[in-house]
């Protein structure tokens, strides 16, 4: 594989998709196509252009897609200025791009390291979580954290350990510390940016989705996880540090305790509740009708609307026709719409057949 040298860090990530049977989404392949087909000669890793500002927090994919459509009108036009040949992008290629910048944000909300040495100390973690060469006992050091370079590790660290440290914090006459996303992702901000821990490279990896929708019966998590409980509705648009923070503040609660769950279980059961909200919107096919016709997409797509299932698949279908499509519509007098996530969903629900 080509090295992309302007990468730093970069998870990780393979999500086979319910809509893409047989293809699997991957953050190297997305490194290497977005270097490939020059997008870093605009969306560098810095500056007022890179993605991470363009996006700030709403990394959602339907946002992503929302994102690159409303931009491509003057995407192509820098593209064409620059003499570079827009791409033909194939479904599988825009689900590895997602993976992507997904794996480059890293899949969390922004921390902040000073606010996580406070919340590391005011939540009671450095009372047994050594940092560095400090006296702290009771838990790992934090430099034997596998989870400072994997998220997948620190839900399942998270979760298994939770009798261990609710029986630590009864011993201490300790309340259980309830623990924000935020608070989450500044003590990992904090963490990761000491000198034991600042060398680890990032890893995140998730298999085929069907071994844990299994798993996910069999740890008896449907039992409670169903109908307007169910996880693939709750965690939806959802970060990993999100549901880490979720699963802190309510293992305490649960009347029989957690059932314990081995790494690659975690992974399974992850990549399961992953891969629906990943690649499959909950849009409302009656507002991606009205939004279809209020865009005045049926000005060209009356009665043969194209069949576009996937987020990946709008995507695509914007490289492979959207020129043509720009083109044909500035003929016509009728201005390029504009999106939003929940409008994209929405289409994607509508036109999906």
């Amino acid at each position: 594989m080509a090295k992309v040298p302007w990468i730093v860090g970069v998870a990780v990530v393979c999500i086979v998709a319910p809509g893409l049977r047989g293809a699997d989404a991957d953050a190297r392949r997305g490194a290497e196509f977005f270097a490939n087909q020059k997008c870093n000669t605009c969306h560098s890793t810095g500056g007022a252009r890179d993605l991470g500002r363009t996006l700030d927090r709403d990394y959602t994919p339907a946002a992503i897609t929302a994102q690159m459509w409303n931009h491509a009108p003057s995407m192509w036009a820098a593209m064409a200025k620059a003499k570079i040949a827009p791409p033909d992008v194939s479904e599988g290629q825009a689900g590895d791009l997602f993976a992507f910048l997904y794996s480059a944000r890293y899949f969390d909300k922004p921390g902040d390291a000073g606010r996580g040495l406070r919340a590391f100390q005011t939540k009671h973690c450095a009372e047994c979580h050594a940092v560095g060469k400090s006296g702290a006992t009771g838990g790992p050091a934090v430099s034997k954290w596998r989870s400072m370079s994997d998220p997948i590790a620190l839900v399942d660290q998270l979760w298994n350990h939770v009798p261990q440290m609710k029986a630590e914090f009864a011993k201490r006459k300790l309340k259980w510390p309830e623990m924000t996303s935020q608070d989450l992702a500044d003590i990992l901000v904090y963490l990761r940016n000491l000198p034991d821990t600042q060398k680890a490279a990032g890893d995140f990896l998730l298999p085929p989705p069907e071994n844990g929708e299994e798993l996910f019966k069999q740890k008896g998590c449907t039992e409670c996880h169903h109908g307007a409980l169910a996880l693939d509705r709750r965690l939806q648009d959802k970060t990993l540090t999100d549901i880490a923070a979720a699963m802190w503040n309510h293992s305490p609660k649960m009347k029989q305790g957690a059932t314990p769950i081995s790494y690659e279980e975690m992974r399974q059961m992850i990549g399961y509740l992953w891969s629906a909200q990943f690649f499959e919107p909950r849009g409302d096919p009656a507002k991606g009708k009205r939004v279809f016709e209020a865009k005045r997409c049926s000005t060209c797509h009356s009665s043969n609307a194209p069949a576009v299932g996937t987020l990946p698949a709008m995507v695509s279908a914007l490289w492979k026709h959207g020129p043509t499509m720009l083109a044909t519509m500035e003929q016509k007098g009728v201005d390029w719409p504009m999106l939003t996530a929940s409008e994209v969903s929405s289409l994607v629900a509508y036109l999906k057949k």
